[in-house]
């Protein structure tokens, strides 16, 4: 069993959680289904599992009264044979988006509170109006306050080193000269760049990690990763409604090219010639709410919030997996990433990629700074200690004039420069290797 940072997320929702259940969102095939399953038959006496995609009768259990006791007496008749231990239960209801009464029940079994419970599902960040599956109906009552909300992604850096067999002290050790910003040995710091253009290529889907970590076959992973990604395809061509079909599923195939091309922010007429807001601006909201991209939204005044600083209309874009991304390209180009041959715009664009990947998953919203009619750009700002910290992201390790610029200008405690090279730190400015991201 892959090992997730999610897990401890469910124990400590166990330990301290009052009335509320847990609502986990994310793209397909991030784990979500596996890690609920796993955790219901380790921690728990008795282990109920709903999936309303699998089997869709079992969305009469909610068909009416809406009471614990009704729910539960109905669950009891559709699933004979199960069993129930108060305090120690835990039931999940897999593909929630499929049954809308059984996210409004969550309230009243949360009141309850007989028994823990977990829902999950594809989508669910999918505003009412942009589902075009008949199935997935708006959902009469939100349970405010009495849902707990959580976003799943695919495996981080770390996650994927343990998956590799590297143990916490390791880890630890390395994290030791991040915090004292002293130099990583010569061959370990080449060890750990090595091993994360593996984890840029491989990705971190649990079943692209698995199928890696048992062969070592980068074919393998590749067909593994064309599967995922027919299944996105197959989620645009089912979810979304209408003539937003063809537009989301052009937005999001014009991201490699526009990644490719280190473009300064996200340009509609890359997915169409003279290409405008007007007609992509919901495409792009779909893809946002559905967790295939992430957003990166301009900040002209990098002060806080940064939220209220961006300008929305001004944006990049990046896959949620850069492994998918990867995937996209090619194998030639996995190659050339592996042996460190990559060239071009193109190498640019998938480092940022994966920056912005590894800061998402340590829980940061994205922004960049750009000013209007200004060269000066750095690929990521986050809030940090109560600052705004700049990130420059570098393929390589060349000059940072607009590292510097902001420095001088700004002058924060810290800035961050993410390169392929070793630690260093001089003044408030602050070099780190690419997979030191994971400590920011």
């Amino acid at each position: 069993m892959l090992k997730r940072k999610m897990y401890q997320y469910l124990l400590d929702w166990k330990q301290k959680k009052e009335k509320e259940c847990l609502l986990i969102k994310g793209a397909r095939q991030t784990g979500k289904t596996f890690i609920v399953e796993a955790f219901g038959k380790n921690e728990y006496r008795c282990f109920v599992e709903i999936n309303f995609l699998q089997t869709p009768r079992l969305r009469e259990i909610f068909a009416g009264d809406l009471s614990a006791d009704e729910i539960y007496k109905r669950m009891s008749a559709h699933l004979p044979g199960t069993k129930f231990a108060k305090g120690s239960t835990l039931i999940f209801l897999d593909e929630i988006q499929k049954c809308a009464q059984a996210r409004t029940a969550l309230k009243f079994l949360a009141e309850d509170g007989r028994y823990d419970v977990i829902a999950s599902g594809s989508l669910l960040g999918l505003h009412y109006g942009q589902d075009a599956d008949d199935e997935v109906e708006e959902v009469e009552s939100i349970p405010v306050g009495f849902e707990r909300q959580v976003v799943m992604y695919s495996m981080d850096f770390e996650e994927f080193l343990w998956a590799c067999g590297y143990e916490a002290d390791t880890i630890a050790y390395l994290r030791s000269f991040y915090e004292n910003k002293e130099k990583v040995p010569a061959d370990l710091n080449e060890k750990f760049q090595s091993l994360f253009r593996e984890y840029m290529v491989v990705g971190g889907m649990p079943e692209a990690v698995q199928k890696f970590v048992n062969t070592h076959n980068y074919d393998e992973v590749q067909m593994i990763q064309e599967k995922i990604l027919a299944s996105y395809d197959d989620d645009i061509a089912s979810h979304a409604k209408g003539a937003e079909k063809v537009k989301v599923r052009a937005c999001y195939d014009s991201l490699p090219r526009q990644l490719a091309r280190e473009n300064k922010k996200f340009k509609y007429s890359e997915v169409e010639k003279r290409g405008s807001a007007r007609k992509f601006g919901d495409s792009i909201t779909w893809l946002e709410d559905s967790n295939l991209v992430h957003v990166c939204r301009n900040v002209y005044e990098p002060y806080l919030p940064l939220t209220a600083n961006a300008k929305n209309e001004e944006f990049k874009l990046y896959l949620n997996d850069t492994g998918l991304l990867l995937a996209k390209y090619g194998m030639q180009t996995k190659l050339a990433v592996l042996t460190k041959k990559i060239r071009g715009n193109a190498k640019g664009g998938i480092y940022e990629n994966v920056i912005s990947e590894m800061l998402m998953k340590r829980g940061y919203n994205l922004h960049y700074y750009r000013t209007q009619n200004s060269s000066m750009e750095l690929e990521f700002l986050i809030e940090k200690e109560g600052e705004v910290v700049p990130i420059e992201v570098k393929a390589g390790n060349s000059s940072t004039a607009s590292l510097n610029h902001y420095a001088a200008t700004f002058r924060p405690s810290a800035c961050y420069k993410l390169i392929d090279g070793n630690v260093g730190a001089a003044g408030g400015k602050i070099t780190l290797p690419h997979y030191m991201a994971m400590f920011l």
